[in-house]
């Protein structure tokens, strides 16, 4: 189903979990960094395939559904695929660490992640969120 107000609601909310991200970023927060930066992405890419009225999984991971419909995507956006739908994947598996730190092994969030891993994750994640921004803003 094609719902342009959601679209747009998950696009406004992917651009405010990349602030956030950033707030997170400059405060030295580097789980709270990843942990947005992957809500930013997951949002934007659901924005996105919203948009095409694709209905994908309720999961965090979405990366097989935008492989699968890579060839529905504009261009500029379907060759960003293959560098795109990996990073989902990793992303959506560290939501949890990224929240709760890795409780086994009793290492808090706030040192379950370096400050390189988090700068790399957000220049990253910024880079293809404002992608798909460009692209639904001229449809939305």
């Amino acid at each position: 189903m094609i719902n342009k107000e959601m679209a747009k609601d998950y696009l406004e909310r992917s651009l405010r979990c990349l602030e956030e991200a950033e707030i997170s970023f400059s405060k030295k927060d580097y789980a709270g960094t990843v942990r947005r930066s992957q809500e930013s992405l997951e949002l934007a890419i659901k924005s996105l395939l919203r948009s095409l009225g694709v209905e994908y999984p309720r999961e965090h991971d979405i990366s097989e559904a935008l492989i699968a419909e890579r060839n529905r995507l504009p261009e500029e956006l379907a060759r960003e695929v293959d560098s795109l739908s990996p990073l989902v994947r990793e992303l959506a598996s560290l939501r949890g660490p990224a929240m709760y730190g890795y409780e086994r092994e009793g290492i808090p969030a706030s040192r379950a992640f370096k400050e390189e891993y988090a700068r790399n994750v957000l220049a990253t994640v910024r880079k293809h969120v404002k992608s798909i921004e460009a692209v639904l803003r001229k449809i939305l």
